[in-house]
């Protein structure tokens, strides 16, 4: 009986022994193991980047066409973008820019251009609330090469060229976005330098200079809404309405510039493409009877080439 005890003692001592040594071999694999992240534990980017690259063709030709036109014509249009946005906690900061120009050469008319345009847009906002920032905006907008106004086929007279003019607008205010894709800036108070570093053009008082200076200072009222969105799997809207109202001279006459993009994809890379833009401008007096009184401007250009988004 005593033999029988004995050993049911040491048994029982060795099974628990055994059972910690399990237990502290158990604890240590448990502590070595890495903790696998959740795959729907994801942080996003501060940064977003990317862009837009379109180019679009058209050549046409005629021999012996009785119904007549030009015998050759080709029109090519450029259009490149690139944004970077940034967003962390309660600051943004968004930043981008676009190129345009276009290029059509035809048999009585000859090489010109069609389109031509430098715009850039930076943007820093503080945020107040989810969909009201306060907001500080840099525009800076010109153009590549010398533009001309033909009054007959014989004349061409410049009208543009690079910085003359162009237009660097700084505006405090508040960016309200109540959707995602589209932002609403507004600002009482904006300053506003209009450049023309072309002695021929500034000599004339072109863009509301006086005759022989380079540039003028406006301080006015800004206001910026532009939206991007697909509007279905196949069909983009990209667009921006700036209105400007100087306070020094003609507040009530608005300038208007307003740019319209709309993009049809047909393929993987291939795309149809429809601009519309409108520009008013009080101190653009190349119009009227006698060249001399402010007009509505209007582009539209179509096309159908190539699109790759970056």
């Amino acid at each position: 009986m005593k033999k029988c005890l004995v050993i049911f003692i040491i048994l029982s001592f060795c099974n628990h022994l055994f059972a910690q040594d399990e237990t502290v071999t158990t604890l240590k694999n448990e502590a070595g193991k890495t903790i696998k992240k959740n795959d729907s534990d994801t942080s996003s980017k501060a940064w977003k980047k990317g862009g837009l690259f379109s180019l679009n063709l058209a050549q046409g030709s005629l021999s012996n066409w009785a119904a007549g036109g030009d015998n050759f014509s080709m029109s090519v249009n450029l259009y490149v973008n690139a944004f970077a946005y940034y967003k962390k906690e309660k600051h943004s900061w968004d930043n981008n820019i676009d190129f345009y120009l276009g290029y059509v050469n035809t048999t009585s008319l000859g090489a010109r251009k069609n389109d031509d345009r430098i715009d850039f847009t930076s943007k820093y906002g503080y945020a107040l609330n989810p969909k009201l920032n306060v907001a500080a905006l840099l525009n800076f907008r010109t153009q590549f090469f010398k533009g001309y106004e033909y009054p007959n086929t014989n004349t061409a007279n410049l009208t543009s060229d690079f910085l003359a003019p162009a237009y660097v607008l700084l505006s405090l205010g508040l960016d309200y976005k109540p959707v995602k894709d589209l932002s609403i800036f507004v600002s009482p108070i904006t300053s506003r330098v209009v450049i023309v570093n072309d002695k021929t053009l500034s000599a004339k008082g072109m863009y509301g200079v006086e005759p022989g200076k380079t540039s003028v200072l406006n301080i006015g009222a800004f206001a910026s809404i532009t939206y991007a969105k697909n509007l279905n799997k196949i069909i983009s809207y990209k667009g921006k309405l700036d209105l400007f109202s100087n306070y020094r001279k003609n507040p009530q006459n608005i300038d208007i510039f307003m740019t319209n993009l709309f993009s049809a994809k047909l393929s993987k890379i291939l795309s149809a493409t429809w601009s519309l833009d409108l520009i008013y401008d009080d101190d653009v007096k190349l119009f009227g009877t006698n060249k001399d009184a402010p007009g509505m401007q209007l582009k539209s250009l179509l096309g159908v080439g190539i699109m790759v988004r970056i």
